[in-house]
């Protein structure tokens, strides 16, 4: 995973427009999560996300991952939008089971392989061990009963403080310029995921609030907050 500073990975996910993206990762971005998931006000079609990731390759952003976003996608549609959209990783965040995501792993090898798991209590976090020999990194977000992502609420940090999985983990859920420096004083996640914490409306990112963040997570290392 690459990350900023060498040390945090950095996804700013739900962008829809491909001048966002490449000013997103001029600012800093390891990543840039593009939603796959038709409900989703921050939804992108496939060649929407060819769009935004044609438009950083070009500006010479290639190495910033492409990152789609699925709920319960099929292997022959994930396939499909993998190869349109130009996606260097997947995020799976629906009911994905061990046993598919190391078909996955199988079926695009090249293919970074994120799980992201919903979290309410401790018992939340025992269904990470069945995930951490078939995925490359697993992602924590915050539950709701009827959203996957992108709801502006945090979880309970204090619940992850002793959590220390064998794959990379990525913190999401409520995360802003504001409360980054809280979280990584409480946690040592080696990456975190913001969308609606930056955001003007769903999908309309605020360039000045990303900056925010980035100059935010720049102080952070200066305390020793981001670990190398």
């Amino acid at each position: 995973m690459t990350c900023v500073d060498s040390s945090l990975w950095v996804k700013i996910c739900g962008l829809m427009v491909p001048e966002q993206a490449v000013a997103i990762a001029r600012q800093g971005a390891s990543a840039i999560g593009l939603i796959g998931v038709p409900n989703s006000p921050r939804y992108v079609t496939p060649l929407q996300m060819r769009a935004i990731s044609e438009a950083l390759i070009t500006a010479d952003y290639g190495g910033v991952e492409r990152v789609g976003v699925f709920v319960d996608a099929s292997v022959e549609a994930l396939r499909e939008v993998i190869s349109t959209g130009r996606l260097t990783t997947l995020q799976l965040h629906g009911q994905e089971s061990p046993e598919l995501c190391q078909q996955l792993h199988r079926s695009f090898p090249d293919v970074k392989l994120i799980k992201a798991l919903r979290i309410r209590s401790d018992a939340d976090l025992v269904a990470v061990q069945a995930y951490e020999t078939v995925v490359d990194a697993i992602l924590l977000d915050a539950y709701h009963p009827h959203m996957q992502g992108g709801t502006g609420t945090t979880l309970d940090w204090r619940l992850l403080q002793v959590f220390h999985p064998a794959k990379p983990w990525i913190l999401a859920g409520g995360l802003n310029p504001e409360n980054i420096s809280t979280a990584l004083n409480l946690l040592s996640p080696q990456g975190i995921d913001l969308s609606s914490g930056v955001e003007l409306s769903p999908g309309n990112k605020c360039l000045h609030k990303t900056q925010t963040l980035f100059t935010a997570l720049s102080s952070c290392k200066e305390q020793d907050l981001i670990k190398p």
